[in-house]
């Protein structure tokens, strides 16, 4: 494996790391200021004026798109590896840059998915808009009846009418239904019950005015109300064309594997560059306070927390390299194990690093004066999306056995 950046990936780094501290972080006041006044106006999920205005700036700086190798516009021909230290960097800022960039989730995913698995039609339909940034979409997989952290058994039935899906059920976890220019959902589903287990749901495109798609409610995390929303959504007889079916009938679970894989070292990058950001707020704030005739970063507890943070980051953001570079280079479906790992690793490092900086605030650790506390919430979140922990070791330890001699007998 090569560890240093790739040329082409330095280019996109110096430009990324100028966007970022001219323009991204400077924004972040502004961006909470207009949320705030959209919420007393009763548009909690309309998105404030100034990501626009840092869209325009990243499209016409390159900064667009870059999570998709071959991208329509331009073709940046990023690999996973080289895009990884770039979702680090939009960490810094994971409620604005990433949007900005084109490149937040779940959109990420979508694209791939109707990148890869979706016929001209509905890229021509959905996947070109998407990629423009004129629209957004949702992934409706999770639901509230079931345990989804085991997928298969998830219930929400897509039958087959004629030359129509007719859909009921229940998802919730919807993340960015709520915002008004989310135009369609990637919902799966049941198609064949009687299918061996992993072939027995399927991905269909529905678009949010269908009748039948209604929201249930907006849930927030910890309390907070994010700006695209987690929606729940109830599919009452919703009817969709039977050309809407990505990919083939039975294939959910393989274009789910194939949407998971490189968006777990996506979200793992990101909480990487948060555990950054958490690490230099705390040093810094160690500087500015002075506690029992001392200050804190003479600490010794302090500086223990610190130093640890460094070596976490450190050793965290090699093993997300590690498996970037094994799907770049035997594919995501070799590198199973490390993709596993990777997100229980990350999240429960940045959890902790998050943790020791709000300790290290204080009282302003858990208000709005900083955003440690609304990074806590995410990161927390980050141990349950995509499948909990727990979930990920059973994978790896029966990845591990099955390689194991004694195991085999």
């Amino acid at each position: 494996m090569e560890f240093n950046n790739s040329l082409k990936a330095e280019e996109y780094l110096d430009r990324l790391r100028t966007f970022m501290e001219h323009k991204v972080l400077p924004s972040e006041p502004i961006y909470h200021e207009q949320r705030e006044a959209l919420k007393i106006s009763g548009q909690p999920h309309v998105l404030p004026a100034v990501i626009e205005e840092l869209k325009e700036y990243a499209r016409a700086k390159g900064l667009w798109n870059l999570f998709l190798p071959d991208s329509h516009e331009p073709a940046h021909g990023l690999t996973v590896t080289d895009y990884a230290a770039l979702a680090e960097i939009t960490g810094w800022s994971p409620e604005i840059a990433p949007e900005a960039l084109n490149c937040s989730a779940p959109d990420t995913g979508n694209m791939e998915v109707l990148h890869l698995f979706g016929n001209e039609a509905q890229k021509q339909q959905w996947l070109e808009p998407l990629l423009r940034g004129e629209i957004r979409s949702g992934f409706a997989m999770t639901e509230p009846d079931v345990a989804s952290s085991d997928a298969s058994n998830i219930s929400t039935s897509i039958k087959r009418t004629g030359d129509e899906f007719v859909i009921n059920g229940r998802k919730w976890w919807t993340t960015g239904a709520m915002d008004p220019r989310c135009h369609v959902l990637i919902v799966m589903g049941l198609t064949d019950p009687d299918a061996e287990s992993y072939r027995r749901q399927s991905m269909v495109l529905v678009p949010m005015d269908t009748p039948g798609l209604s929201i249930v409610r907006n849930l927030t995390v910890f309390g907070y109300e994010d700006q695209h929303g987690h929606a729940e959504i109830l599919f009452e007889n919703v009817k969709v064309p039977v050309a809407n079916l990505i990919g083939e009938a039975g294939s959910g679970f393989e274009i789910a594997q194939a949407r998971l894989g490189p968006g777990r070292v996506h979200h793992c990058m990101r909480a990487i560059g948060m555990a950054e950001r958490a690490l230099s707020l705390m040093v810094n704030r160690s500087a500015e306070r002075t506690a029992f005739g001392k200050g804190l970063n003479q600490q010794g507890v302090i500086q223990e927390w610190i130093a640890n943070a460094r070596i976490d980051i450190e050793q965290a953001r090699l093993l997300v390299l590690k498996t970037a570079w094994l799907i770049d280079t035997v594919g995501a479906k070799a590198a199973r194990k490390e993709i596993a790992a990777i997100k229980v690793v990350v999240p429960r490092m940045a959890e902790k690093i998050i943790d020791h900086a709000i300790q290290t605030h204080g009282a302003a650790g858990v208000s709005q004066d900083t955003p440690l506390a609304a990074m806590f919430a995410g990161i927390r979140t980050l141990r349950i999306v995509d499948g909990p922990d727990e979930v990920h070791l059973r994978d790896i330890a029966r990845i591990e056995l099955k390689s194991h001699p004694s195991s085999r007998k």
